[in-house]
This record gives structure tokens, C-alpha cells and sequence, in this order.
């Protein structure tokens, strides 16, 4: 089946239309310090507007475990939309409801309305069947028709995901068609030398997209907190930094295999190291396998890559015609330890061909750096979606449109 897109819903002048975006925006002080994911949703919902339909904005927004918790209120987020869009938005205070219900009623053709956070309902992210398809019926009734564009949530089974757009007539919105576009790209057929680079914390949030992928790139370059399990796998001391006991043999696995298969596996050949987790932490750049070498000795903690590593990366992701960047190379919020991160995102801007950032820490991790979205090939706005598609997964959000 093909995934059933705004055209398959025919004429919606007049028709209720619920949105499933996904406006999951960092906040601070009730301030939205990105709104990467609000511009994202743009497209879809001018497609709506002018066709005059009366949109009904949901999403979540952190995570406040079914509580009402004013801190991970969308009120400052539908304020952000209505400047973006240069109209008036409503919002609703709550997510179900007769102020609600009300609130939709009033809606007239071209306008929009933003729920309360979905997540305030236990039911949304509930893992009984029967309690998400009663919240989904709740909100199946304030609407004509739904169309999913929240790609950062398509990975998730939940109310307003999965079970809502099965009481609808429903379809995808433009912003998953793109990503979808793009990833399908990253799977089917990649122009060469098409490169991988992986970064943050964990090796274990990457196993699947590692062992999907080493059978399809051409390099693989391993970068982040993730990066020290490698090294202790060759057996290199890696003081405090983070590190996976129970992976490591798994990624002697990786190694191997990467060499069976000729993929270029590239490490860090030099770290930065700190004396603690702190953005004025002393630290020093040394040799990847010496990194308890410093005064700090064994309390050591790597934090970024170094410099002649991320010069190493660059050049690669530069000279490659296809990349796929997730995670950052160190920890980017503190200046000290950003340097790595910045080379990488610059080295991507450049690349003469399809460079994609991966969403989560990594989009956040370039416009905290400054740079605009339009440098890159494509910022993903799910990263966790993003993995488990390249994984090769199936998508309960995706399942549910016909993909």
C-alpha cells in the first residue's frame, strides 16, 4: 500500500480537520529557546488553511506523566505559531472537553486551534488498547477528518498516533512525505561514498541502526559520549567517561564486521579530557589511547573529540556525496567542549550532495551552534523516528497511513 497523503482527503473547506504535529519544543522560563519543530509544521498547515479547512492542532510537549503540569503547557508554543503564521491562533486550555468542544464549534473556515497538551491525558501514551482507543474516540469526535505530520512521534504507539487516524478518514501530512523522501533516500540506492556519522551518548541507542546500515555505507564514523566504548573494546583505558561494559563485545562485533565488509570504521584518534562534567572544567586534548595520561589520571573524563579527529571527519563528510549525521561529537552546551560538534556541522553544510541532519540533540545541537537550517540537505525533526527507520523497522504512526 501507498502512504495516503492531503490530496486522498479531497475537498476540506468547511471540515474539521485534526493535525497531529509534533510541537515538542525545549522551553525555558515558559520561553521557546527552539522552534525548529513549530516552523516544521508550517507547510502542512498553510496547505490546510488555505483550503479552508478548521484545523485542530494536537501534540505533546515533554513529558508530564499524565498530569497537568504548567510547566510543559502549549500556550506559549500556539502563541509561537500564530507569529509564524501571521494569524490569530486559539488555544484551548484543555485537551478534551466541553470548553473544548465549544472552542472547535467556534472555528471558522481557514482558522486554527491548539489543544492542551495531549500528555496531560494518562490515556495518550497508556499501553492498554482499550484505555488509547477511548481518549482517541474523544478526540476523533472534534474532528471531520485527521491528518498525521508529528514524524517524531511515528515510532511511538500511542493514542493520538496510532489509534486516532483509525477512526478518521486520515492521511500524511507534507512534513512526513518529506521526511519519508529523504530517509527513503538513505536506504534505496545512496549516491557514493555515502557516509554515517553517530554520536551522543549511549551505543546501545545505536545497535540497530549500526547493524542495519554497515552493509550499506561506505564509512562509519563514531564520534560522542558512545565513541569511549570502542576504545575500551581495543583496550584503551578511558578513565570516567562514559561507558557501556555490557556492549563491548558486541562492538568488537562491529569492528570485525566493518572490516570483513571493507566499510571504513573511523575512531578518534585524539580526545578532549576534562577533570569533571562541568563547562569550566580544566581539561586537556591527548592521544585517544592515552587519555588517562593527563594529571587528571583515571578521573578523567572525555567530553568532545579532538581536534585532529575532527578534521579527520570532515574531510571525510566533505568528499562524500551522502551523509547521515545523529548525535553530537561531545557536549556541545558547554563552549569548551562544542568545538568537535561545530566542525562536524560545518563539514556537512558542505557536502556536495544529500546531507541530513537527524533530528533530536543533533538539530538542537546546530542551531544552538548557530547555524540555519537551510545549510543543511535536511534537518530531520524525529530522531528516535529516524534511527528506526534507517534500523528498518515498521512505524506503528506509519503503519496506520498505509506505509
Amino acid at each position: 500500500m501507498a502512504l495516503r497523503t492531503l490530496e486522498s482527503l479531497g475537498d476540506l473547506a468547511g471540515r474539521r480537520v485534526i493535525v497531529r504535529c509534533d510541537l515538542n519544543v525545549p522551553l525555558k522560563d515558559g520561553v521557546i529557546t527552539d522552534d525548529g519543530r513549530v516552523r516544521a509544521s508550517l507547510g502542512t498547515l498553510r496547505t490546510l488553511i488555505e483550503a479552508g479547512a478548521r484545523v485542530v492542532v494536537i501534540s505533546h510537549l515533554g513529558r508530564p506523566d499524565g498530569e497537568a503540569k504548567p510547566e510543559y503547557s502549549l500556550a506559549p508554543v500556539a502563541t509561537r505559531l500564530g507569529e509564524l503564521l501571521g494569524a490569530a491562533v486559539a488555544f484551548a486550555p484543555e485537551t478534551t472537553g466541553e470548553a473544548t468542544t465549544s472552542a472547535v464549534e467556534a472555528l471558522s473556515d481557514g482558522e486554527v486551534l491548539v489543544l492542551e497538551n495531549l500528555r496531560y491525558q494518562a490515556a495518550e501514551t497508556s499501553k492498554s488498547d482499550e484505555e488509547r482507543t477511548a481518549f482517541a474516540e474523544q478526540l476523533a469526535a472534534l474532528g471531520d477528518a485527521f491528518v498525521s505530520d508529528g514524524f517524531g512521534v511515528v515510532h511511538r504507539k500511542q493514542a493520538s498516533v496510532f489509534d486516532l487516524p483509525q477512526l478518521l478518514p486520515s492521511a500524511a501530512g507534507t512534513l512526513i512525505e518529506t521526511e519519508l523522501r529523504v530517509l527513503d533516500r538513505l536506504t534505496e540506492n545512496p549516491e557514493r561514498p555515502y557516509t554515517v556519522v553517530l554520536g551522543g551518548s549511549k551505543v546501545s541507542d545505536k545497535l540497530g541502526v549500526i547493524e542495519h546500515l554497515l552493509p550499506r555505507v561506505d564509512n562509519l564514523l563514531i564520534g560522542g559520549g558512545m565513541l569511549f566504548t570502542f576504545l575500551k573494546a581495543q583496550g584503551h583505558a578511558v578513565g570516567k567517561s562514559l561507558l557501556e561494559e555490557d556492549q563491548l563485545d558486541r562492538v568488537r562485533g562491529y569492528v570485525r564486521d566493518a572490516e570483513a565488509r571493507g566499510v571504513r570504521l573511523i575512531l578518534p584518534t585524539d580526545v578532549v579530557v576534562a577533570s569533571g562534567f562541568a563547562p569550566d572544567a580544566e581539561h586537556a586534548t591527548v592521544a585517544a589511547e592515552s587519555i588517562e595520561s593527563t594529571s587528571f589520571g583515571s578521573d578523567g573524563i572525555g567530553l568532545d573529540i579532538g581536534p585532529e579527529t575532527a578534521a579527520a571527519f570532515a574531510d571525510v563528510i566533505a568528499s562524500s556525496k551522502t551523509v547521515f549525521w545523529n548525535g553530537p561529537m561531545g557536549v556541545f552546551e558547554f563552549d569548551a567542549f562544542a568545538a568537535g560538534t561545530r566542525v562536524v556541522a560545518d563539514a556537512l553544510t558542505r557536502v556536495d550532495g544529500l546531507g541530513v541532519v537527524g533530528g533530536g540533540d543533533s538539530a538542537s545541537a546546530v542551531r544552538a551552534l548557530g547555524f540555519d537550517d537551510e545549510q543543511f540537505g535536511h534537518i530531520s525533526t524525529g530522531g528516535g523516528a529516524s534511527l528506526e527507520f534507517l534500523e528498518g523497522k515498521s512505524l506503528p504512526g506509519l503503519e496506520v497511513l498505509g506505509w
